[in-house]
Formats: structure tokens, C-alpha cells, sequence
């Protein structure tokens, strides 16, 4: 494994830091690493968001699904991403998601009081947390201003969107056809001829069960060009 200064290096909330800092920051702060094999749970959906969660090593398939798990929105999170750190603060501090090791995953995880401890000694700290959590705030805006142009796509893009991390990848939506278009108010027909305009443009592919995406990066294009 490599050092712990050159894991927290390769960290998104660590980065621009000095390296006297990151050494202050080691020598003071508790890290906690934990060592998962691959199907065993990281994250149950609903836990109590108590530390911040770094995957250093492996990888982690995250899925968020609605009460009956009917519509359930998929991806795959590598190192070095952190999981979900908008729900760290704030009033419902809990897992929006379960998360599954794919195989043998290692999580640095910092409690929140002591996460807290290192926000307050750099400002650059500080400064990556507010960037992660604003950009999943204006994405957010940016779907529901795409919605009100009616488009179909913009739709779909804006719930896989809100529902994924950005360095999220495999992303599958996964819900029957059926529940699909009642959910987004269309007819089937119109609902197909959508899937099949963002298959042949290589966004999506999909069957009766589940939408795969190809490009996240082309969902947030549709959002971005509804919204301008």
C-alpha cells in the first residue's frame, strides 16, 4: 500500500495542500483504514453519515433504489473517490445509497468531528469540501431548469445526474419500461423513440429492464445545452 502521505495526496479533498500540512495533518489526525472483500457491505442505504469515506483501493458499486426498490439508479465508484460527502452535514445526515465492495476495497474513513478538526486548519480544505457539495447543488439546478423545456431527454438525463457522483461509472438505471414512461408521463411510444435517439448517438443502451449509460459526460451536455 503506499504511504499515507501519498494516499491522502491522491485524495479529491486533499489536493492543493502543502506538504508541511499534510504531515501536521497526519501526525494529529485519527484515520481509520478498513479492508473489505469483494460482496461484502460497506454501506447499508440509511446509515447514519458519521465519518467521511474514501475508497483508497478496489472498487464500489453504489445503488440507490425508492422504498419498494422498484426504480433503482446504479454505478461504480473507484479510488480515489470519496462517497456521498454532501450528506456528511446538514439536517438528514444519512446514506442515500448501500455500497458493495467488487472486490477487495480499502476505505480510509475520518470521523466527522475530526474531519470537522481539519476543515478549520487550511483553508484549501475547506475550500474542496464547498466545491464538491456546490457542484451537486447546481447540477441539481441545472436539471430542473432543463426540465421546464419539456424534453424527454433532459428528464432522464436529470434524474441519473442527481442520482451519481461524478466519477461515478457503469451507471445503470434499473426499472421496468412500463413504470418508466408512467413515471415521466409519456406515452410508450414516445418513451422508445427517445431510448432509441440517445442508443444510436451512443449516450445509452438499453433493454426492457434497465438503461445503461455510456456517457455521463453526454447527460450533463443535454442538461447544459437545455439550460442555456
Amino acid at each position: 500500500m503506499d504511504s499515507m502521505y501519498e494516499i491522502l495526496l491522491g485524495l479529491p479533498l486533499f489536493k492543493g495542500v502543502s506538504n508541511e500540512k499534510i504531515s501536521e495533518i497526519i501526525e494529529k489526525a485519527k484515520f481509520h483504514f478498513l479492508k473489505y472483500l469483494a460482496g461484502e457491505t460497506i454501506i447499508n442505504a440509511h446509515d447514519p453519515c458519521t465519518h467521511i469515506k474514501f475508497i483508497i483501493s478496489g472498487k464500489a458499486r453504489l445503488t440507490i433504489a425508492n422504498s419498494d426498490d422498484r426504480f433503482k439508479v446504479s454505478q461504480t465508484l473507484e479510488a480515489s473517490n470519496v462517497i456521498a460527502p454532501e450528506f456528511l452535514f446538514g439536517k438528514a445526515p444519512f446514506y442515500p445509497c448501500s455500497a458493495i465492495a467488487l472486490d477487495a476495497t480499502g476505505i480510509l474513513q475520518i470521523s466527522k468531528s475530526d474531519y470537522i478538526k481539519i476543515l478549520n486548519t487550511d483553508e484549501i480544505f475547506l475550500f474542496n469540501f464547498l466545491n464538491i457539495i456546490s457542484m451537486n447543488a447546481q447540477k441539481a439546478v441545472d436539471g430542473i431548469l432543463a426540465l421546464t423545456t419539456g424534453s424527454l431527454e433532459e428528464r432522464i438525463a436529470f434524474w441519473i445526474i442527481s442520482l451519481t457522483q461524478r466519477g461515478g461509472t457503469d451507471i445503470t438505471l434499473t426499472c421496468k419500461q412500463r413504470d418508466l414512461y408512467s413515471l415521466f408521463g409519456v406515452q410508450r411510444t414516445s418513451f422508445i423513440a427517445t431510448l432509441e435517439g440517445m442508443k444510436n448517438r451512443g449516450i445509452i443502451d438499453y433493454d426492457s429492464n434497465e438503461i445503461r449509460i455510456m456517457s455521463r459526460d453526454s447527460l450533463l451536455d443535454i442538461l447544459n445545452t437545455g439550460a442555456d
